[in-house]
């Protein structure tokens, strides 16, 4: 794909790719809604916020290199099941410590599970976390255009998605009192989809199978609200 990136032929805008662009788009925007609400978890491992910040930026800065250097590698990459079933490892290893820590401890919106303590090690999950996911949504976005600009149109527009909805959902995660816990499990349902991808592609569940399940659980998520942050709201109104 690289080869391609510097064929001048290659780089010409042509009508006929708008369509393409769009989807791209519109399956980025898609797909950065589960991606964003597992980062912001991870983020808030961090007691600070102004670090959870910091965190994210720098989080994000590495994820957008390593989507990079995914998309000129994928050609490469989609030929080795060991990236996928990495990958897949990965976002399972994640999801278990989360839930162990949780059921060990009495965690709450106010009191999060601390997946990691230092500002380097959340740095490194969130960069990681986005590549997990992106094994996914970049292959996707090959499937869908042999472009390699086009490809990394969407995976800017991606990352550009994520930066304004984990601040959203960092947000929202110390509000909603299952959110922390629907970003996790969605962490789980991506991991088991991309190891049953390794096993066989045939048995790999339909994508709007998958993304009802994902819809489901955020709908789960955001279905109950803080006691006190309604109560809070209630006084800011009256006042």
């Amino acid at each position: 794909m690289f080869e391609q990136f510097l064929d001048t032929n290659a780089l010409s805008f042509r009508p006929e790719v708008i369509p393409i662009l769009g989807v791209l788009i519109l399956l980025e925007a898609i797909l950065s809604a589960d991606n964003a609400i597992a980062l912001a978890a991870i983020v808030r491992s961090l007691p600070d916020p102004k670090q959870e910040q910091w965190a994210l930026r720098y989080g994000l800065i590495g994820a957008f290199v390593l989507r990079i250097v995914l998309i000129f590698t994928a050609t490469w990459v989609i030929k080795y099941w060991q990236f996928e079933l990495a990958g897949a490892v990965y976002l399972l290893w994640l999801s278990g410590k989360f839930f162990l820590e949780k059921s060990q401890e009495d965690h709450d919106t106010k009191n999060p599970v601390r997946m990691a303590s230092k500002l380097w090690q959340v740095v490194a999950l969130v960069s990681l976390t986005d590549l997990a996911f992106s094994l996914d949504s970049v292959t996707a976005a090959v499937a869908v255009a042999e472009e390699t600009w086009l490809v990394l149109i969407g995976g800017v527009v991606g990352i550009i998605a994520l930066r304004f909805l984990a601040e959203l959902f960092i947000k929202w995660l110390s509000e909603f009192t299952h959110l922390e816990s629907a970003g996790y499990l969605i962490v789980l349902l991506v991991g088991i989809r991309l190891f049953i991808k390794v096993v066989s592609d045939s048995l790999v569940p339909p994508e709007w199978l998958m993304l009802s399940c994902i819809g489901l659980v955020f709908l789960w998520g955001f279905s109950k609200r803080e006691p006190l942050e309604i109560t809070n709201e209630i006084e800011e109104v009256a006042e």
